[in-house]
């Protein structure tokens, strides 16, 4: 049962009718920034539960597909190196690179070994001493402390074969160039909560101030979610723009210190490579020169300066992460690219928007 079919009488729909006719019918195109939300909305039906006036789009919130396709090959040209071994999150194993993946390197004799945590990723490499263990650090400032952890603990112990591929992104730069580019006219962004409770509501302050859009931080339940399109749309119907936050119970107004405090001493600002956004600068991290020995890219930089540049693709992929594009308009969706055989990320992701589209919104 979707949850549209257990809940449409709510009094929380009748709110959001009522806000709508507020506006007098005008049309909301509010986007789900995270690809968890992206998720959500599609499992439990809400696109189909939500007034006609009201438009989800899906925005780029889902860390393994805004990973840039030149930072994912690089990963996997050191797996082709005797004595390397890659350690990365599941979620990246079926991600295409330019022809390959870290699915079909295992399964050609490559050393790929899925962690849990990057501690484990540390762990591995005390145990295989006479090799060198490499770490994907992949995802937004909820995924940074622990792999700041896991330096902090290889540096301490002198597990000297132990280094973090760093493509760890933030999520405030990436929202200000969508906004800043102006290729989709938002309504009011569905900020998300995980990332929110390293960063603080306070942390999009500046989409309300610069661009007049409303914002909602809210949590991944159903509930959540409607309570962050009936925030956006009170704020629209009452004429101002600010940042709300409906997941209270998770979610802080100010940065969490501890956190902040942790990511200050292990990593640096720096620009960073988004799939679909491009070069964003300052919105992604390096690791500083403290922890330089256990730096990847620093470690194997010769190697990875041979890497080319990967070509030109058909997949939509970019397109449907800033939203100027849904994922059932891309000419390749369950056609030529299928979660059985994936032409780009967002198709196999876990929180990816054609995952979601495929899975849950096919006719």
């Amino acid at each position: 049962m979707k949850f549209s079919d257990e809940f449409r009488d709510k009094d929380l729909i009748r709110d959001i009718a009522r806000r709508l006719q507020q506006l007098g019918g005008k049309p909301a195109t509010i986007m789900e920034v995270c690809g968890t939300h992206t998720m959500a909305a599609a499992r439990f039906g809400l696109k189909e539960l939500l007034p006609p006036p009201v438009r989800l789009v899906s925005g780029p919130g889902c860390p393994v597909c805004v990973t840039a396709q030149e930072d994912l090959d690089g990963f996997l040209a050191l797996g082709k190196e005797p004595g390397i071994v890659l350690a990365s999150f599941g979620d990246m194993l079926r991600v295409p690179g330019t022809g390959t993946s870290l699915e079909k390197e295992r399964a050609r004799g490559a050393a790929v070994k899925v962690v849990y945590a990057p501690l484990d990723a540390v762990d591995l490499a005390r145990q295989e001493k006479e090799k060198e263990v490499v770490f994907f650090g992949v995802g937004f400032e909820t995924t940074m402390p622990a792999t700041a952890v896991a330096l902090q603990v290889a540096a301490a112990d002198k597990v000297d074969n132990f280094s973090v591929f760093c493509v760890h992104k933030t999520m405030p730069g990436a929202l200000k160039a969508l906004l800043s580019a102006g290729e989709v006219k938002v309504s009011g962004l569905l900020c998300p909560g995980h990332v929110t409770t390293i960063i603080g509501a306070a942390s999009y302050d500046f989409i309300s101030r610069d661009f007049g859009i409303p914002c909602a931080v809210t949590g991944f339940e159903p509930l959540d979610l409607l309570l962050g399109v009936e925030s956006i749309l009170r704020q629209l119907s009452e004429g101002r723009a600010g940042v709300e936050n409906v997941y209270t119970r998770a979610v802080p107004a100010q940065p969490n210190p501890r956190a902040q405090a942790l990511l200050a001493e292990v990593f640096a600002p720096a620009d960073a490579v988004w799939r679909g956004l491009g070069v964003i600068p300052g919105s992604g991290v390096k690791i500083r020169e403290k922890y330089r020995d256990f730096d990847a890219q620093s470690r194997f930089a010769a190697l990875l300066a041979q890497v080319p540049p990967p070509p030109p693709t058909a997949c939509c992929c970019g397109d449907i992460l800033r939203g100027v594009m849904a994922p059932k308009e891309c000419p390749l969706f369950a056609q030529a690219c299928s979660p059985s055989q994936p032409l780009g990320p967002c198709m196999v992701s876990s929180e990816g928007a054609c995952a979601a589209a495929y899975r849950y919104e096919r006719d």
